[in-house]
């Protein structure tokens, strides 16, 4: 290979300082850097004290400007490329650009940094040892709910992106499609007002239609059980409980129990035991 090369820089999801020493370094050498968005790049640099020529990059000129950065890199030029926030190539159009550098022979060096999936993955409290990330899924009802259709038998832990006026919509696609899983939903990470919310998704619904969703989301889900058969399937919530009251159990004592048996939230059984 010959030219220049092409540097991956990951910048931060939310706080400046995390970034790391090498990527700033690279910020600081490099003749170009190619931004997601210039402004917010800029902030970025300027908080760090560093010049550097900026263009943009992004989704909607990703094809003329691709080809304007790939032919730069090939005369010498050395670039870093930048998303918004995290590692680009990950939902954005840094994919692309990766892609038409390998096609061309240009030297590519990724370097390490921030990433919002993972840092919602590792404070979710689900399981890390097997996941899938699907980023964003299609705006439209009809094709959301196709693309969560083929995940009701996936059994790793299932990642997603959200914007918040979708998230709503998503959690109740969710309910009905994959069920009244374990999940957890985080925002702003690693900034001053981070939230992880954490339960099942009926108890998220409920939160959500409350508490108005700001902030972009990242929403752990957990993967599919092996199915093992159920001997309470053929009798309702509130049947079961007073199977346990009947035995001489106090309603308390009924409502923990068949929250554990069942894997229902303890708060959806109190309810039904009510007026028993």
């Amino acid at each position: 290979m010959s030219g220049g090369i092409l540097y991956i820089c990951p910048t931060p999801i939310g706080n400046l300082e995390d970034i790391t020493l090498r990527t700033l370094k690279v910020l600081e050498k490099v003749d170009l850097i190619a931004a997601e968005d210039t402004r917010r790049t800029l902030k970025l640099l300027n908080y760090y004290e560093i010049k550097k020529p900026l263009t943009s990059y992004h989704e909607h000129n990703k094809v003329e400007k691709g080809q304007v950065l790939i032919e730069k890199l090939k005369k010498g030029m050395n670039i870093a490329l930048v998303t918004d926030a995290g590692m680009p190539g990950i939902s954005d159009p840094g994919e692309d650009i990766i892609r038409l550098a390998i096609e061309n022979q240009v030297e590519i060096v990724a370097l390490p940094g921030a990433s919002a999936f993972i840092t919602g993955l590792v404070l979710s409290g689900l399981s890390t040892e097997k996941f899938v990330f699907e980023g964003f899924l299609p705006s439209k009802k009809k094709d959301r709910r196709g693309e969560l259709e083929k995940l009701i038998e996936e059994k790793r832990t299932i990642i997603l992106y959200e914007a918040p006026h979708r998230l709503l919509d998503l959690l109740k696609d969710i309910e009905a499609i994959l069920g009244n899983r374990r999940i957890a939903i985080a925002r702003e990470l690693t900034k001053m007002h981070e939230e992880v919310f954490r339960g099942y998704t009926l108890e998220a619904i409920q939160n959500f239609e409350k508490e108005k969703p700001r902030g972009e989301f990242v929403i752990i889900i957990e993967g599919a059980k092996i199915r093992e058969e159920d001997p309470y399937e053929d009798i309702s919530i509130k049947e079961h409980l007073k199977l346990y009251v009947d035995e001489g159990l106090s309603k308390k004592d009924a409502v923990k129990k068949v929250s554990e048996l069942r894997k229902v939230p303890k708060n959806l059984v109190y309810k039904e035991s009510i007026d028993i």
